[in-house]
């Protein structure tokens, strides 16, 4: 048993103390998946990498919450879904009127050509994709961890625990399931 496997079970358990000692060994990994899906983001994201690490991680380890994580690879997944949740938030709030509604931000050089706004392609897609859950939860996981949590097919189908092929069926799958479902609500 790993030491980060160890640690989760003793999160499990009811050990407080081990939650602290879980961030510096799984940061890194987590700063990774962060990091490449804010790559993919429209620049000017006010969201940082940091930052969704640790609200992604607040979440995971909070009183109140339940955290029984099958092993590393579940608790990554389950880190996934967080940091996808957050970041339709963050779209859904910038969608509101209070914080700009419609409204596409401009840089001085860009007036020419301002670029359309993703938090509304980012709501359509993850409302989407609680349509396909419903109908295909395991295309639905292999989005998740792919589109929004940047990971590989490789690292995908080690989490999930299926071959690379079948991964990657399921996000040719999934991924034109999803452009048909987006293109036919705009």
């Amino acid at each position: 048993m790993n030491d980060v496997t160890r640690i989760l079970a003793d999160i499990q358990a009811g050990d407080l103390a081990a939650s602290e000692k879980l961030l510096p060994l799984v940061y890194d990994e987590l700063r990774k998946l962060a990091s490449a899906k804010l790559a993919r983001e429209k620049p000017g994201q006010t969201l940082q990498a940091t930052a969704l690490v640790h609200e992604a991680y607040v979440r995971l380890v909070k009183d109140g919450v339940d955290r029984y994580w099958k092993g590393e690879g579940h608790f990554f997944a389950v880190a996934a879904e967080a940091m996808r949740r957050i970041l339709v938030e963050q779209a859904r709030r910038k969608r509101r009127v209070k914080h700009g509604g419609g409204l596409v931000r401009v840089e001085l050089l860009d007036i020419a050509s301002p670029q359309k706004d993703t938090a509304d392609r980012i709501v359509a897609v993850d409302e989407a994709l609680n349509r396909l859950s419903v109908t295909d939860p395991l295309a639905a996981n292999v989005v998740k961890l792919h589109y929004f949590a940047g990971l590989s097919i490789d690292e995908v189908s080690q989490a999930l625990g299926m071959s690379r092929a079948t991964t990657y069926r399921q996000w040719a799958y999934a991924r034109s399931w999803l452009k048909s479902e987006v293109e036919s609500k705009s």
